[in-house]
């Protein structure tokens, strides 16, 4: 049993810099929960969207554009006047596993859209991402960022990484980890 375990902690630990090294940029972010250096991007969404445009609470989230699971466009503006739950994941990641039925039950049970976009570079396929939706049954978006471009702009580390986003597309919370239902409720309800 010892064996086992620590052959998944070294294959989590494998994941996780192969991912850090897929979505490192040039960019010098900081994603501690107190400060980030706004890269490039943002600072050229600020200059056009003529706000502050960030990934700090009070910001305006970045606007981005991604291919669903089921091949449909969308985007953050498709949600304009939602509260939206964008969570970052991946099928690796054994938090991530453990938050996806709760996600599923916050979705059902409350006004709210879910986008969870999976940070596809770091799965082994598609065809994961595509297996792990139907055996957890999720109903919710499921966003491919199949460049690692959204990750990158929401500058993911770790995984999960959760932003409550109200109506207005503003920032309400950033979570690092795994949430359970009742926070999720909680999250929904210190945003109306």
């Amino acid at each position: 049993m010892k064996k086992i375990l620590l052959l998944a902690a070294i294959l989590i630990m494998f994941g996780w810099a192969v991912y850090d090294y897929i979505t490192d940029t040039d960019d010098p972010v900081s994603t501690d929960s107190f400060s980030v250096t706004k890269g490039t991007e943002i600072q050229q969404l600020e200059e056009e969207e003529g706000g502050s445009v960030g990934i700090n609470i009070g910001d305006q989230a970045p606007p981005f554009e991604l291919e669903t699971l089921t091949g449909e466009t969308i985007t953050l503006a498709d949600y304009q006047g939602k509260a939206v739950m964008l969570n970052f994941w991946a099928t690796w990641c054994p938090p991530c596993r453990a938050e996806m039925p709760d996600m599923e039950k916050f979705y059902q049970s409350h006004e709210v859209e879910i986008l969870a976009v999976n940070l596809t570079p770091t799965e082994s396929s598609e065809n994961d991402v595509e297996s792990f939706v139907q055996d957890y049954g999720l109903n919710f978006n499921i966003p491919l960022d199949k460049e690692g471009e959204v990750s990158s702009l929401y500058a993911i580390r770790p995984v999960p990484t959760t932003f409550m986003i109200d109506s207005n597309g503003i920032i309400q919370q950033r979570v690092f980890g795994a949430l359970n239902y009742d926070q999720m409720v909680q999250a929904l309800r210190e945003m109306e």
